[in-house]
């Protein structure tokens, strides 16, 4: 039985919205013990998606003193029961990077879920993690609002653009708390950059690149028939509001991000860069947008470009240049994850720390340097996967200390919709085939009326926003 008494503890925390009626599944029966004396001080926090980031995430918020994980769910029953002897052998075989180890010690055993929408409906927990597939975000951000939970969204945020802005309405309808895990915004380096570069650092920026570089050659995530999924992963539900169509291994788990209905490496890896460089630059929008590119190598069964040039332009007389190249490899820059180019100096940045170039006197020019050389490295130690301490950790500190707070987070729904926006328009364009205007204001483009009829789609039934 659920402790009754919690009710005005949350209030305090935040005001509890009312929870709209859904259909609910049968939840797990691992309803756990009561809670343990000296916990009422803490956030109960629920994760819905636990599987390779939703992990990750997992034990990111574990480590916080204020946290007490209170449910889980997940539509794949070894993760939910976080038992990594009952997963598939083929999965652990192929993909035992993606596998998480679910060694967590629970001080208190969560309550478990089938269906998210029992957890939402459980009035106890304050917060909720969302780590599903992107396809999901905007349903599940939606309907978590609407119970009253504060909510923390993995990146990238919507599968389309029109899901972005109407989480948005959702968000600013309510009195939550939402953040977005685009972590670069939770990051030392870059929230010093993000006060430096707008106030004049290396001068005027004109051009700024980024690229996502993966040697995918020859077989990519491979060709493969429909197959029925493992008796224990819930691939309806998996689906949700895509269209049906049968399981294929390489599509879940993890390999959605080479399909478009579910994903795409715009998504995944440029929204990062794209966050980070608007942030700097201080930009919300291109007002146009080229894409150019296509399957040129890969014969796989993922349908999205894996060589791909984008190029943003912005009313301020600036652009971003953004690659995707996934049949070669070395990367772009001596030093670094992106490149702006200033009247002064280029910088080349990422979460360890940055180094800024001065310009060079070019033609009729006869000045040496217009500022000095420098290089900063990150304080916070640098994890082995090449991000820093300080990223995803930092997101999810100042998204619980906005809990008690109620301050906007680093990173709003209004920020991530924005930097997700960047994926959905350059894949259209590329989609079109054409150089595309942009209204930022009205969210539409101006000169293609079929570029406008793929900035959403209609989802398959019962699921709506």
């Amino acid at each position: 039985m659920k402790n009754t008494t919690r009710t005005s503890r949350r209030e305090f925390i935040n005001k509890a919205g009312v929870l709209t009626a859904g259909i609910t599944l049968e939840a797990s029966s691992l309803n756990s013990s009561a809670r343990v004396t000296g916990a009422d001080d803490k956030i109960r926090v629920g994760f819905i998606g636990i599987g390779n980031r939703g992990s990750q995430l997992l034990n990111l918020f574990m480590k916080q003193p204020d946290v007490e994980i209170a449910a889980l769910c997940d539509i794949y029953e070894p993760y939910l029961l976080r038992d990594r002897v009952k997963v598939d052998p083929r999965y652990l075989k192929d993909r035992p990077g993606q596998v998480p180890a679910m060694h967590e010690k629970f001080p208190v055993q969560p309550s478990r879920y089938t269906d998210y929408r029992q957890l939402l409906d459980d009035k106890s927990i304050d917060a909720v993690c969302i780590a599903t597939p992107d396809h999901w975000h905007a349903i599940q951000v939606i309907d978590a609002i609407k119970a009253g939970k504060d909510v923390y969204v993995e990146k990238p945020l919507t599968n389309t653009l029109v899901e972005g802005r109407k989480m948005v309405i959702a968000w600013k309808a309510s009195d939550r708390v939402v953040a977005v895990g685009l972590n670069r915004r939770g990051n030392r380096v870059y929230q010093k950059l993000a006060k430096e570069i707008p106030a004049g650092k290396i001068g005027k920026v004109t051009v700024a690149r980024a690229a996502r570089i993966s040697n995918m050659f020859p077989d990519g995530i491979g060709k493969l028939k429909n197959e029925e999924p493992p008796k224990d992963f819930n691939w309806d539900m998996w689906l949700g509001p895509r269209a049906w169509r049968p399981y294929q291994y390489n599509i879940a788990p993890y390999m959605f991000r080479w399909w478009s209905d579910y994903s795409c490496q715009m998504g995944n890896w440029g929204v990062h860069y794209m966050d980070a460089i608007r942030w700097l630059m201080g930009e919300t929008a291109p007002s146009a947008i080229t894409a150019h590119g296509g399957k040129y190598v890969l014969d796989h069964d993922g349908d999205i470009a894996d060589t791909m040039q984008v190029t943003f332009e912005f009313a301020s007389k600036s652009m971003i240049s953004f690659s995707i190249f996934e049949t070669s490899s070395e990367e772009l820059f001596p030093y670094g994850e992106l490149e702006l180019r200033g009247t002064k100096g280029n910088l080349y940045a990422n979460e360890q720390g940055y180094k800024i170039i001065p310009a060079q006197g070019g033609q009729f020019q006869l000045w040496d340097k217009l500022i000095e050389p420098e290089e900063y490295r990150n304080p916070n130690h640098a994890l082995d996967d090449g991000s820093s301490a300080d990223s995803t950790s930092g997101l999810i500190r100042n998204f619980l200390d906005c809990i008690k707070s109620r301050e906007k987070p680093f990173c709003t729904l209004e920020d991530g919709h924005r930097s997700t926006s960047f994926a959905h328009l350059a894949n259209i364009s590329l989609a079109v085939k054409q150089r595309l205007e942009w209204d930022s204001v009205n969210e539409r483009f101006t000169n293609c009326e079929k570029a406008n009829e793929l900035l959403s789609y209609e989802y398959r039934k019962p699921w709506t926003l």
